[in-house]
C-alpha cells in the first residue's frame, strides 16, 4: 500500500542495497547504553546484542538502529570515546553475522559515526538534526549514507526546559523542511525526517504533532516516527514503559494512516503486524 497525499515513491541506497519506501518499514532499536529509559544495559554484551538482533530480524525488522548515547530526558553526557566503545564492536558483529540487514548508527557525533560506518553501518540517525556537528552531513555525503534529520532543542539533559512553542506543528515542520532543503543542496542524497516525539516536547505537544502528522508529507522525504514506549504513551495510560506496548501499537497505526514511512520501535513483531494490517486497509 502506498502512502497518499504528498508521498512519493522514494528509495534509499544503503551500501549498494535499495530500500523502497513504497511500503512502510520497521526499524528495530538496539540500545547499548546502561541507562536507556526502557532497555538500559540489556544489550551491552555482544552475545546478548546479537541474539536480540536475530530476534528482530526474524520478527520482520527492515533495519537495525544502534545507539550508545542515552537520549532519555535528563541523561548525563558521555565522551565520544565512550560512545564509540559501546557501539563499534557490536556493529561490526552485526554486519558480520547478519550481512543482509541495513544498520543505522544513532549518534550526533561525526567521530562516532565514522567509526560506525567503518564497522559496517550504512545509515546516520542524528537526533540533533545537524545542529551539534555539521560534519555529520559532510560524512553522509562522502560515504553516500542516508541521513535521518530529527527535530529537537538543546540536549537530552536540558531539553525538557525548552518545550516552548507558539505553534509546535508549524515550528517543527518549518525547521525540518528548511534542513531537508538545505542539506539536499549541500549534497546529502538520501534523507528522512523525524519530528522527534518526546524531544523538547511535552505530552500535549507530542499528540498535537501526531494529530497533524500528514503535514510533514509536504517535505517529500521518508517520514520516521519514533513513539515506542515513550512518555506520551505511558503517562496517558498511567502505566509503566514496560506496559506500554499496546498503546504504542495503537499510536503506530495512527502514524501509518497519517503517512509514516518508518516505525522506529523496540517491539518489531507487533510493529510488523501493524504494518501488515495497515496495508490490508487500502
Amino acid at each position: 500500500m502506498q502512502n497518499n497525499g504528498f508521498s512519493t515513491n522514494k528509495t534509499w541506497n544503503v551500501l549498494g542495497r535499495l530500500i523502497d519506501f513504497s511500503s512502510p518499514k520497521v526499524m528495530g532499536i538496539l540500545n547499548v547504553t546502561p541507562d536507556s529509559f526502557y532497555d538500559g544495559d540489556r544489550y551491552n554484551d555482544i552475545t546478548a546484542a546479537l541474539k536480540q538482533v536475530e530476534k528482530m530480524i526474524t520478527d520482520g525488522a527492515d533495519m537495525i538502529d544502534v545507539g550508545g548515547y542515552s537520549s532519555r530526558p535528563g541523561a548525563e553526557d558521555i565522551s565520544a570515546g565512550e560512545e564509540a566503545t559501546r557501539v563499534v564492536d557490536i556493529i561490526a558483529a552485526i554486519a558480520k553475522d547478519f550481512s543482509g540487514i541495513p544498520i543505522s548508527i544513532d549518534t550526533f557525533r561525526s567521530s562516532v559515526a565514522t567509526k560506525a560506518l567503518d564497522a559496517g553501518a550504512g545509515i546516520i540517525n542524528d537526533i540533533t538534526g545537524g545542529d551539534h556537528d555539521p560534519s555529520l552531513r559532510k560524512l553522509a555525503i562522502a560515504r553516500h549514507a542516508p541521513y535521518i534529520i530529527m527535530h529537537m532543542r538543546g540536549t537530552p539533559k536540558d531539553m525538557t526546559r525548552l518545550a516552548q512553542y507558539d505553534d509546535v506543528v508549524k515550528e517543527v515542520l518549518s525547521s525540518l523542511q528548511k534542513k531537508a532543503h538545505d542539506y539536499s543542496l549541500e549534497g546529502v542524497v538520501d534523507i528522512a525526517v523525524d519530528p522527534g516525539f518526546g524531544f523538547a516536547k511535552n505530552v500535549d505537544q507530542n499528540f498535537e504533532l501526531l494529530r497533524n502528522l500528514e503535514a510533514f508529507r509536504m517535505i517529500r522525504k521518508p517520514l520516521l516516527v519514533g513513539i515506542s514506549r515513550k512518555s506520551m504513551v505511558w503517562r496517558t495510560l498511567d502505566v509503566k514503559s514496560e506496559d506500554a506496548l499496546n498503546g504504542t501499537t495503537a499510536l503506530n497505526m495512527v502514524a501509518l494512516t497519517k503517512g509514516a514511512d518508518i516505525l522506529r520501535v523496540h517491539d518489531v513483531k507487533e510493529a510488523r503486524e501493524c504494518v501488515k494490517l495497515y496495508q490490508r486497509i487500502g
